[in-house]
């Protein structure tokens, strides 16, 4: 490859920038997706190197026509590579079976004809033989777009300057995965988490009652080190997820001990969810977790343990869950 080896920026986590600087930033939709640098070479190749600079052009044959979108022209592009639902939002789950398959062409290829992708570009650090890394980000994205790469598997999707709160709403009213806040006037760093990205996670909290948990390891050994989490649902209590983080230390032994008061040899799950080491308990301990979003089976995806709730009756913690879960 002739084209310089770039990593990804990375986003910081944090909230909007003040309303007195709102103009000084640009906003994207957070996208749900695996991050790529695509690298087009001017000679009708395209090369996929993902953040940890994996080859996984192979896992995405819908995408070697990118590789001719712009002539003789030679760039790096960053983006996110997305699986989309019959709503046309990213699908984090439906992307799973399309990811790991560098490897296995064949393989991809039949996976590619059931579930395509989409690459939504958001960057160029890298064009026509020039460095665009300490130029501007109001100056890339404006190169980018210029390039036109709208076609049938890609394509970059606009930036809003300004308007953040605004922003912001949108994605939470569409149920999309949150916002990335870009400084105007940002260089690309390679590889580096800046404080100039913002990513902003749109977080759902919902009540689950605890039905099991598994031992930690190490300095966590005899304590919980996650608890299986579930929701009534037609009158069975429905397995979730399980829960890992967001308990402080003293929280975390609380919890050990309410476990143990309610240790139970009968899994109270239906169905019962395949966890190894699970020790079950009589599901009676509500607690509340904040999620980004649900799997299509109904899973909670990166869930954190909020509070205890001893207000709530086990029965208030129900949900409509897909129909295929009750």
């Amino acid at each position: 490859m002739t084209l310089p080896l770039i990593p990804p920026m990375l986003a910081t986590a944090g909230s909007l920038p003040p309303a007195s600087q709102d103009a000084r930033w640009a906003y994207e939709t957070k996208q749900d997706g695996q991050r790529v640098v695509a690298y087009l070479e001017g000679d009708g190749s395209v090369l996929l190197r993902a953040r940890s600079g994996e080859d996984i052009t192979a896992a995405y044959p819908e995408l070697q026509p990118l590789g001719t979108a712009l002539g003789t022209t030679p760039a790096v592009l960053d983006g996110e590579v997305l699986a989309l639902d019959e709503q046309g939002r990213a699908d984090f789950q439906l992307l799973q079976s399309r990811m790991g398959l560098a490897h296995s062409p064949d393989k991809a290829a039949r996976q590619a004809a059931k579930v395509a992708v989409h690459l939504v570009l958001f960057d160029v650090m890298h064009l026509a033989g020039q460095d665009l890394l300490a130029h501007a980000y109001a100056r890339r994205r404006g190169m980018l777009e210029q390039l036109g790469l709208d076609g049938p598997f890609w394509s970059t999707p606009a930036a809003l300057v300004g308007n953040g709160e605004h922003a912001l709403q949108a994605t939470r009213e569409h149920g999309l995965e949150g916002l990335v806040c870009k400084r105007l006037d940002s260089a690309y760093k390679p590889g580096v988490r800046s404080r100039a990205w913002i990513k902003i996670r749109n977080m759902h909290s919902e009540d689950v009652l605890v039905g099991g948990w598994v031992p930690g390891k190490g300095r966590l050994s005899g304590l919980p080190g996650a608890v299986l989490v579930g929701q009534r649902a037609a009158g069975r209590l429905r397995y979730v997820g399980n829960v890992g983080t967001g308990w402080s230390e003293a929280e975390r032994t609380q919890l050990a001990a309410l476990l143990q008061a309610a240790a139970t040899d009968v899994c109270p799950f239906d169905p019962a969810p395949q966890v190894t080491a699970a020790h079950w308990v009589v599901p009676r301990l509500v607690g509340e977790v904040r999620y980004s979003t649900r799997t299509r089976a109904g899973l909670l995806r990166q869930p954190s343990w909020l509070r205890l709730r001893p207000d709530l009756a086990p029965e208030d913690a129900s949900a409509d869950l897909p129909p295929d879960l009750t």
